[in-house]
Parts: structure tokens; C-alpha cells; sequence
């Protein structure tokens, strides 16, 4: 199996072409829409399949925009409701007496590496509230954020911090939020990677830091990621590129709808009968 430069996105490490293939080493692939949306699923179901594809055992959904983020009424309606329903896939045992802590993984002064902590801005926090019992919140998920910063500007790993939450308020469920690189121009700033794997922050850039996994962490962990940036080898092929990363010229723009959009998703999975306009009251 070919790879092209670094990518985090399993739809990347597997082509159509090789569906009959993989299909024979525990590796299951198909197309479909949600919600208007193209989406591929990808789900990996034994460790041979993990280990030919580089991911391990779990679904990876990736969601398709079709433009860059969008801004309109219409499709970040759209764009959230279906990210809000691939959670729910990846999470169906959530209820209302759940507790959820959202992780917002990134460097903020980076700004290909800003999407967690753009999220992070748009996620609605209620652990406080149903904690207080304030009516309106009764039907909402009990959620916890956190922005853990990177290693060098905090000198502690995400995963640490991550573990020392989970001893502290014991929730059934991880999600977290990070930047990622692919290879296809086509997907950069395009597409949302939803999975039920974890994460290993920095992975596609080199810099990989411990994963966040259910079996690093002790609860199911979801993934929430956006590509932000591609290998200068997947798409040159000129001496000294090999360490470089291109992303969009406006980027900084591109990272704040990424932000605002799985934010969004994020709520409404998470808190049954949020709009559109509930969330731009409570959290804009």
C-alpha cells in the first residue's frame, strides 16, 4: 500500500482501487451521504486490517464539505447536524446523565494548530449548571472543557492532564479536538475526521506526543480533526521538503469556521434540541 507523505485521515491511507483487497484483512470501506453530505466510513476490525492501514481497530468517518468551511445559514446547519450524528454513531450510549469531557489539543499562537482551541470556543460547558440543578438544562449532557496547551508551552503532556480530569470527574466519554495533515488538496480544510480511536496529538507533523485512548485513559475516546496542513513531499518532489508543511493562504479565516462548525457539532450531539440560533445566544 502506497502513502504519500504523512496524513492522519484513514480515507487517505486507503483508496477505493484497493477496497476487494483490504476487505480480505479485516479493513471495511463504503461511500455514502449524510445529511447532503458525501461521507466515507472506513472501519478497521482486526489488528492484521490495523496494521496494513496504519490506525487502529475502530470506525473512521470522514466527512466531506465539498468548499472550504462554510459560513451560510444553510450549510453550517447542515455541516453540524451530520458531525453531531457521526458522534452519536461513534457514542450511542450517551444520555442526559452522561458526563463528557472535551478536550481542545493545539498551540492558539499557531494558527494550522489553533482548531482545538477554536473549538474549544464555541463548546457549550454545563457540568456547573446541572450540577446547580438551573432549569432549562435538565435534557443537556453534564460537560467539562479543557484547553491543554502543547508540551512546550506547558511543559506537561495533553495526555497527562487529560488522565488527572478523568480520576477527578470520571466521565463515560473523551472527545477530543486537534488539527491534522493529509496529503489530498482536495480535503484540506474540506473535510472533519470523526473516529472512536483516540488520538496521538502531533502524529501527522512528526511530533507525535502519548495517545489519547481508552486504554490510555480508562474511557472511550473520540476524535475530532481537521487538515490543516499537508506534507511539501506529498506534493513535490524537490530535495529539502521533506520536513516542510503548506497550508492555506487563509488559513487564519478557514480555522475559525472549523472551529465554530465542530463546536456546533459538538453541542448539539451532546445536547439534545440545541439550534443554531441557541448556540449563537449561548456561547457567540
Amino acid at each position: 500500500m502506497a502513502f504519500m507523505g504523512r496524513t492522519d485521515l484513514a480515507c487517505e491511507a486507503l483508496s477505493l482501487q484497493e477496497l476487494e483487497k483490504v476487505r480480505e484483512h479485516g479493513i471495511v470501506a463504503e461511500s455514502s451521504f449524510i445529511h447532503g453530505l458525501e461521507l466515507f466510513s472506513v472501519e478497521v476490525i482486526s489488528s492484521e486490517g490495523a496494521a496494513l492501514l496504519g490506525k487502529p481497530i475502530g470506525k473512521y468517518y470522514t466527512l466531506s464539505l465539498g468548499s472550504h468551511f462554510p459560513l451560510s445559514s444553510e450549510s453550517l446547519t447542515s455541516s453540524a447536524n451530520a458531525i453531531s450524528q457521526l458522534i452519536g454513531k461513534c457514542a450511542p450510549y450517551l444520555n442526559s446523565d452522561s458526563t463528557v469531557l472535551i478536550a481542545a489539543l493545539g498551540n492558539p499562537d499557531i494558527t494550522p494548530d489553533a482548531i482545538g482551541p477554536l473549538t474549544a470556543a464555541n463548546v457549550l460547558v454545563t457540568a456547573h449548571l446541572k450540577k446547580r440543578g438551573i432549569e432549562g438544562f435538565e435534557n443537556f449532557s453534564s460537560t467539562v472543557l479543557c484547553r491543554t496547551g502543547v508540551l512546550g508551552t506547558t511543559g506537561v503532556e495533553s495526555a497527562a492532564q487529560i488522565r488527572s480530569l478523568c480520576a477527578a470527574i470520571k466521565p463515560q466519554l473523551v472527545i477530543a479536538v486537534d488539527a491534522l495533515a493529509g496529503t489530498e488538496v482536495s480535503r484540506l480544510c474540506r473535510s472533519v475526521q470523526i473516529c472512536d480511536s483516540g488520538i496521538s496529538p502531533g502524529s501527522g507533523v512528526g511530533n507525535d506526543r502519548e495517545e489519547l485512548s481508552r486504554d490510555s485513559l480508562g474511557v472511550p475516546v473520540i476524535a475530532l480533526g481537521v487538515p490543516t496542513v499537508i506534507d511539501a513531499s506529498a506534493l513535490s518532489e524537490q530535495k529539502g521538503i521533506e520536513h516542510m508543511f503548506v497550508t492555506p493562504r487563509d488559513i487564519d479565516s478557514l480555522v475559525r469556521s472549523a472551529g465554530r462548525i465542530l463546536g456546533y457539532g459538538i453541542n448539539m450531539a451532546l445536547h439534545p434540541g440545541l439550534s443554531i440560533e441557541d448556540m449563537e445566544m449561548l456561547v457567540g
